[in-house]
C-alpha cells in the first residue's frame, strides 16, 4: 500500500473490502495453489509458462492480502456523513483553486470502488485543511513544493457511490 494511514472508510466499503479479503485468503488462495500444482506437473518448471504466469497472478494477490489487511486494521469505520455543508471524510467535495473548480471524494479511494474520481485523504495536507470547513469557507495549505495554495469550498455532499 502507498499509503501508511488508511483513513476513513464507510461501513459499506469496508464490508466489501472485508468480504475481498475473506475470499482471497480462502477460496482465493486455495485457487492459486491449485493452478500453480497443475502447472508445476507439466513438466520443466524453467520452460513453462503457465507455472510462471500462476506464480505472479499468487504474489499478486498476496500483495493485495497485504494491503486488504493493513487497510482493514487501520481504516477508522464511520457511517455517510450528513448533507450539512460541512466538509468531512466520505464527502464529494468541490473546491476552487487558482480559479478552477475541482471536485474529489474525500477519505479513502477503497470508498469510491474503482471508479475515476479523484480522491484525496484526510490526512494530506489539502483534506487536512479543508477537514471541517463550511461551503463558503476558504483556507490555505501549504503544498509539497513548500508554495501556500489558497483553497475555496464550493460543495460538500455525501458521497453515495
Amino acid at each position: 500500500m502507498t499509503e501508511t494511514a488508511a483513513g476513513f472508510l464507510t461501513q459499506e466499503a469496508h464490508d466489501r473490502l472485508k468480504a475481498e479479503l475473506d475470499q482471497l485468503t480462502g477460496e482465493g488462495r486455495i485457487e492459486i495453489a491449485h493452478k500453480i500444482e497443475e502447472a508445476r506437473e507439466e513438466g520443466d518448471l524453467k520452460e513453462n509458462g503457465g507455472y510462471h504466469a500462476a506464480r505472479e497472478e499468487q504474489g499478486k494477490m498476496e500483495a493485495r492480502i497485504r494491503q486488504l489487511t493493513e487497510l482493514l486494521q487501520n481504516a477508522t469505520i464511520g457511517e455517510t456523513p450528513p448533507d450539512d455543508g460541512i466538509v468531512e471524510p466520505g464527502m464529494l467535495v468541490t473546491v476552487e483553486i487558482f480559479g478552477d473548480e475541482e471536485t474529489f471524494l474525500l477519505g479513502n479511494r477503497e470508498i469510491a470502488d474503482g471508479s475515476d474520481l479523484q480522491v484525496f485523504s484526510e490526512k494530506s495536507a489539502m483534506g487536512a485543511a479543508i477537514n471541517g470547513k463550511s461551503v463558503g469557507d476558504s483556507t490555505s495549505y501549504v503544498a509539497p513544493n513548500g508554495k501556500t495554495i489558497g483553497v475555496k469550498i464550493i460543495a460538500a455532499k455525501p458521497y453515495t457511490g
